[in-house]
């Protein structure tokens, strides 16, 4: 999924249980298995994860614009009370172990790895859901979010 949906979903829970930090800290980390275990398009890191520099810049440029554009949103949207950032940074974890692993591999990180892309992932990969329902989803989940960031606001 895109860091726009996982960020912003992580900000709203944030913004709904800003007076329970712990509580918001762990829904936001696990929201982003939440998020992945439905279909989704995501855009294409290869060349950064195969150190392909003389190829990655346009990797590099989307995973800043979205990261960007997500902040961008929050700040928006939101309150902007420290806990939604946490939040929404919070929801990158996975996502980032996975990174961390292909850097620096190891059993625990190689645990996580399986269980984050080849089970959570791969429920939906091994189906060949339509584009439609995959982008769907994350605009689903983008909608939803926004509401509830402007909800409590």
């Amino acid at each position: 999924m895109i860091l726009l949906a996982h960020m912003l979903f992580g900000a709203a829970i944030g913004a709904l249980l800003a007076s329970n930090p712990i509580l918001a800290i762990t829904l936001a980390f696990l929201g982003h298995y939440f998020l992945d275990a439905f279909p989704h398009i995501e855009y294409s890191i290869d060349n950064i994860r195969h150190k392909i520099w003389g190829k990655a810049l346009p990797d590099i440029s989307k995973v800043i614009l979205d990261f960007a554009l997500a902040i961008f949103c929050i700040s928006l949207l939101s309150e902007n009370h420290p806990i939604i950032y946490i939040c929404a940074l919070v929801t990158l974890i996975p996502d980032a172990l996975t990174i961390i692993n292909d850097r620096f591999p190891n059993v625990l990180l190689g645990l996580h790895d399986h269980m984050h892309t080849r089970q959570i992932h791969y429920l939906t990969k091994q189906k060949n859901f339509p584009v439609f329902w995959k982008i769907f989803t994350q605009a689903v989940a983008i909608i939803a979010s926004v509401a509830l960031l402007v909800m409590f606001r």
